[in-house]
């Protein structure tokens, strides 16, 4: 199915930005959702994860890239976040053999870094897809579609 929704685009010139971005689609999440997040290297992929657990209740300090240890589970007041990264795996069949299924039945919302390199496990119900966009060294565009 095609998602014939249009994108909403931010702007973001800053952090503080990206982290505001999160939030506000923090405040629309009720759990069960699985956001699929791409960008480049260094395109705030991690700060965009850091302002939705801070907006969810959960403390920011603790976010990290999960790169090179898959996941990163953060429970936070509202809901619990699972934090995927898919930069090192070589498919789906890698994030399925770590439970990735089972813990988008958790109700909490489910985030997954280089989503673009394991589309083919992603939920079609309850995606989000966010993509940032360096537009130059400080600024971005994040483009976000339910």
């Amino acid at each position: 199915m095609v998602n014939l929704l249009p994108a909403l685009n931010y702007d973001s010139n800053s952090i503080a930005d990206t982290e505001a971005v999160a939030a506000d689609l923090a405040s629309t999440l009720r759990g069960g959702e699985c956001i699929a997040l791409d960008g480049e290297l260094g395109a705030g992929k991690t700060q965009f994860v850091r302002g939705l657990v801070r907006a969810l209740g959960g403390d920011a300090r603790t976010v990290s890239s999960p790169t090179f240890v898959l996941l990163h589970v953060y429970d936070c007041r509202a809901m619990k976040v699972f934090h995927f990264d898919a930069y090192r795996v070589s498919g789906g069949d890698d994030l399925a053999a770590i439970g990735f299924d089972e813990l988008l039945e958790q109700n909490g919302v489910t985030i997954v870094e280089w989503a673009a390199k394991v589309r083919d496990i992603l939920p079609h119900d309850n995606l989000i897809q966010v993509r940032i966009i360096a537009t130059n060294e400080t600024s971005r565009c994040i483009e976000i579609v339910k």
